[in-house]
């Protein structure tokens, strides 16, 4: 293939998405039609949209190919189901970054691969915890509710709250897993501060891992059972302690895990 045709692949490409993106209408139709099908009444039903207005939409993605008439009954084609999976997914990058942009803006992402990045959708159910001026350890507390809650902990912590020593420990005593991944600085205060017996004990029956990284590691990660929460550093090198983006969502978890294993795979 030349680079005229490739060209030309990409204009038309260009101008299926313009089509298909330039009305609300034909969004909803295409999203109602993606997985059953249906006439033009039950399109309006099911959509809550005029009748006139599906009617009028329905003819035009007839006419451009993007649906078919099979038994009395519209179904959208395999190219179109394929372009519309990435509008959907596009639209819900697009509103991860600006619902949370106070979370993203000015914070250091480096830690963050850029597989993660393109997967950001799976973090589309995520909730933004802040604390505020009433309540100035709302984050805090949301974090140690999770650990305090779970069986199976992995965490990268980039920074040592003066509570986390007693909550692991704690949690080791109640037959807890965790894997942790932590700054060097703080590796030895981590450590002095667990019971030696629980400490030792829990590390010879693989409950307890700790891994100490050299390699700034500007990022804070849990993954508590079926939870996850995220914080990030700024862009001055101070770690964000009033925001955290935290989520039960199966994806978001499954997220953060596969983030969790190539960090960990790669210091």
């Amino acid at each position: 293939m030349n680079h005229n045709t490739n060209y030309e692949t990409l204009l038309n490409i260009e101008e299926e998405l313009k089509f298909l993106t330039k009305s609300t209408v034909r969004i909803r139709i295409l999203n109602c039609l993606k997985n059953a099908s249906y006439n033009v009444k039950e399109i309006a039903k099911a959509t809550n949209m005029r009748y006139s207005s599906v009617s009028s939409n329905v003819s035009k993605l007839e006419l451009n190919n993007n649906i078919y008439k099979e038994d009395g009954k519209f179904k959208i084609t395999f190219i179109t189901r394929m372009y519309l999976e990435h509008i959907l997914d596009f639209n819900k990058s697009l509103k991860i970054i600006t619902d949370f942009e106070e979370f993203w803006h000015k914070h250091n992402i480096d830690n963050i691969d850029s597989q993660s990045i393109k997967n950001l959708t799976d973090l589309y159910n995520s909730e933004l915890v802040k604390s505020t001026s009433v309540d100035i350890y709302k984050t805090y507390n949301t974090i140690k509710k999770q650990i305090i809650e779970s069986e199976n902990i992995k965490a990268i912590f980039p920074y040592l709250h003066p509570e986390y020593p007693k909550l692991i420990e704690n949690q080791l005593k109640n037959g807890a897993k965790i894997e942790l991944l932590v700054n060097n600085t703080i590796y030895k205060s981590l450590i002095h501060n667990i019971d030696d017996e629980v400490r030792r004990t829990n590390i010879k029956n693989g409950n307890f891992k700790v891994r100490s990284v050299k390699k700034p590691l500007n990022i804070y990660l849990t993954i508590c059972d079926n939870n996850m929460s995220l914080g990030l550093y700024k862009n001055d090198e101070s770690f964000d302690q009033n925001r955290i983006l935290i989520s039960s969502n199966e994806k978001a978890v499954s997220w953060s895990e596969n983030l969790f294993n190539k960090i960990k795979n790669h210091i």
